[in-house]
């Protein structure tokens, strides 16, 4: 999900009015008994699930809505959830059956119709939703969301509702994992409210899941309770989550260890060397499906050259990712070697080394073959990230300063940090960056498919740099047709080996999940999304 969207913030959040207490009074309790407090940041855009494609606001819909698959919180595996069952003979004609007795919130049926509009809605190009792309494996897609000029269809040709817990799916291609990414929030079904008066809706969404909003100042504060009458299986062990907008996160580390916040879902780098002593074994460090890379403009003409290409695999030989893992993030990150995830493990994609020498720090052949490249474009190389996290700063100047002592050059890289994330990904939108920027990549779904197709590929959704190559797309469109997973996996390798021959992003290392909690909570855990499990933790 969630491309180069993957910034915690933090900040104690004074005055929220819509919660009983503002951060600060020592009692750790926010919006009432058995409720837990979790730092936040604002979410890009509202909370439609076919426009959320970053973690702040994936962290609510996790919340709040469940879909026909659902990923196991520990092993990532997709599970039928409202889905009774998917059926197909040939991978691209799937049957959907859903269970009975689901309902929203607002106590509105939900039904094969509540999927079909939803997805319709997210892929009409007039809704201007960001995951659009995810609905473009199902036949008419074209026509509701063309390349270019006017929609000139409003639904997918490729969606039938038969009855009021069956719908049909015909895509465009075969796709043996399709089922598979059906736990994505963008998949998520939606009630008619959503529809009839959508500007009530967005204001507070109502969702299917085990908690419902009950308010939300943007820039402060959001308040989920639990939802008595869930029919799920996984409903909450706690009254409700009240996340709270931080700016700062060590601002929300130190609230933790002062009892005004329960939850920090990521410990800032500064407070490695002492988490394990400060919060007395309330710590957790996990592997996660997230790869940290440098992403980079190929708008600009002088990124997109054959010049370019060996430049870029300079910088990632200038890069001591061994060094700058242990000193700054002490076991919570570890150097990449491919642009996937150790989670997805061999049999899923993962091939260790893949990089090769490439990811190796080696600056004397870094720099020679910047040089053969005709040297930095523009002369100087500016990392843009946004700056309302401590942690990026911090690594963009280490890495900084590798590469320029790799060059002999104090002032060849510099950081270039922009105030916000919401800011930050405007630029990145436009089309704005003046070099390379920060890029996380947290897995969709557990597929190596959701590593490369949705970054790489041609005009793909989170292909922000504009990234292109015709060998690429053709080898990730004979993947998808695989009927068969397991043959579907070894051709998404050798995509993966053109986005290393062409060095399209830079790989700097694995992240962890990590989060540290105050006493008041137990069964605290992360998902392989690095996301807590909120709806499982324990209050008191």
């Amino acid at each position: 999900m969630r491309g180069s969207a993957h910034a915690r913030w933090a900040v104690c959040v004074a005055g929220a009015a819509l919660l009983a207490t503002a951060c600060g009074g020592g009692t750790g309790v926010i919006g009432g008994p058995g409720t837990l407090t979790s730092s936040w940041g604002d979410p890009q855009n509202p909370l439609e699930p076919a426009n959320t494609n970053e973690v702040q606001g994936g962290k609510v819909l996790d919340m709040i809505f469940r879909g026909l698959k659902k990923y196991d919180p520990r092993t990532g595996k997709a599970q039928n959830w409202l889905a009774r069952s998917i059926d197909t003979d040939d991978s691209r004609h799937f049957t959907v059956r859903i269970k009975d007795g689901w309902t929203f919130s607002n106590g509105e049926k939900v039904t094969a119709r509540s999927f079909v509009d939803a997805w319709n809605y997210g892929a009409s190009l007039k809704n201007n939703q960001k995951n659009a792309y995810f609905f473009g494996y199902i036949d008419g897609y074209d026509k509701i969301h063309p390349a270019g000029g006017r929609q000139s269809a409003d639904t997918l040709a490729g969606l039938r509702v038969v009855d009021d817990h069956t719908f049909t799916v015909r895509l465009n291609q075969t796709f043996s994992s399709f089922p598979d990414t059906l736990g994505y929030a963008a998949f998520a079904p939606l009630p008619r409210a959503f529809f009839t008066d959508h500007a009530a809706w967005v204001s507070r969404p109502v969702g299917n899941g085990p908690y419902r909003i009950r308010s939300y100042a943007k820039g402060s504060a959001m308040s989920l309770e639990k939802w008595d009458a869930y029919p799920g299986p996984d409903r909450a062990r706690n009254q409700g989550v009240s996340l709270l907008v931080y700016t700062d996160s060590n601002t929300a580390y130190t609230d933790v260890l002062a009892g005004n916040l329960d939850l920090v879902d990521d410990v800032p780098a500064t407070q490695l060397k002492n988490v394990a002593t400060d919060l007395d074994g309330r710590y957790i460090n996990t592997p996660a499906g997230i790869l940290q890379t440098l992403a980079f403009p190929y708008y600009d003409p002088k990124w997109n050259t054959a010049g370019a290409r060996k430049v870029r695999t300079g910088l990632s030989m200038a890069i001591n990712r061994a060094q700058i893992t242990k000193t700054l993030f002490r076991g919570t990150r570890t150097p990449a070697t491919d642009w996937t995830s150790p989670v997805l493990g061999k049999e899923g994609g993962f091939q260790a080394g893949l990089c090769g020498h490439a990811c190796d720090y080696d600056p004397v052949r870094a720099k020679r073959l910047i040089e053969e490249g005709g040297g930095i474009p523009g002369g100087r190389l500016k990392i843009t990230y946004n700056a309302d996290t401590g942690s990026h700063k911090q690594w963009v100047d280490a890495v900084c300063n590798s590469i320029n002592n790799a060059l002999g050059n104090g002032k060849a890289c510099v950081g270039n940090p922009i105030g916000t994330f919401a800011d930050f990904r405007n630029q990145i939108s436009q089309h704005k960056m003046p070099g390379p920027f920060r890029a996380g990549w947290q897995m969709d779904y557990p597929l190596i498919q959701n590593f490369l197709q949705p970054l790489y590929y041609t005009n793909a959704s989170s292909n922000d740099g504009k990234w292109s190559d015709k060998r690429f797309d053709r080898l990730v469109d004979r993947a998808n047709a695989e009927t068969d997973a397991a043959k579907a996996v070894p051709l998404f390798q050798q995509a993966e080996g053109v986005v290393r021959d062409n060095m399209a992003a830079i790989p700097l290392w694995y992240q962890n999940g990590s989060a540290g909690y105050s006493a008041r909570l137990s069964q605290v855990a992360l998902n392989p999304f690095s996301v807590p499990v909120y709806n499982e933790i324990k209050v008191g």
